[in-house]
């Protein structure tokens, strides 16, 4: 924890744009790490934990995201809307979410931070150590991967 944590907390940090978060996001790192011992050596322990830091701010990330989604949900309800508007439109929801969950990481990264989260390019190429012209590529290629995926699923024209 001496060794790594500062580290592991700027990175989580990037993430999460919050530094109790980015803490908390650590600690829940170290906490299982140390549970679970299945560090196997195939990359630096520092590695290891980074990416342990990443995929913990993505589960946080996605936890907020649905707590954002049921807020606002619940505050825009339409009272017009019949039940089977509101089935519809969930199944859609899960339909556009299940389209996403199956882009490669780096497409679906771009896609998060620029629709969900509402940061630009630039603000995405800085938190990922990449170029803004990756990162309009990887948006570019997302949108094209989710169409081509959501017209699969009978979507036809609508998207």
């Amino acid at each position: 924890m001496q060794t790594y944590g500062d580290y592991l907390t700027r990175v989580a940090y990037l993430y999460m744009k919050d530094e109790m978060l980015a803490e908390d996001v650590v600690q829940d790192v170290f906490i299982k790490f140390y549970q679970s011992a299945q560090f196997e050596g195939r990359a630096s322990l520092k590695t290891y934990l980074v990416r342990m830091t990443i995929n913990r701010c993505y589960d946080e990330l996605r936890k907020q995201q649905r707590k954002k989604e049921s807020f606002f949900a619940k505050i825009f309800r339409r009272t017009d809307q019949t039940p089977e508007s509101m089935a519809v439109a969930k199944t859609e929801m899960g339909e556009v979410t299940t389209a996403l969950l199956n882009l490669p990481l780096a497409q679906r990264e771009a896609i998060i931070f620029y629709y969900y989260e509402e940061m630009t390019s630039v603000e995405i190429a800085e938190l990922l150590g990449i170029s803004e012209s990756t990162v309009r590529m990887r948006l570019k290629r997302a949108r094209e991967a989710l169409r081509t995926i959501l017209t699969d699923m009978e979507w036809g024209d609508e998207v």
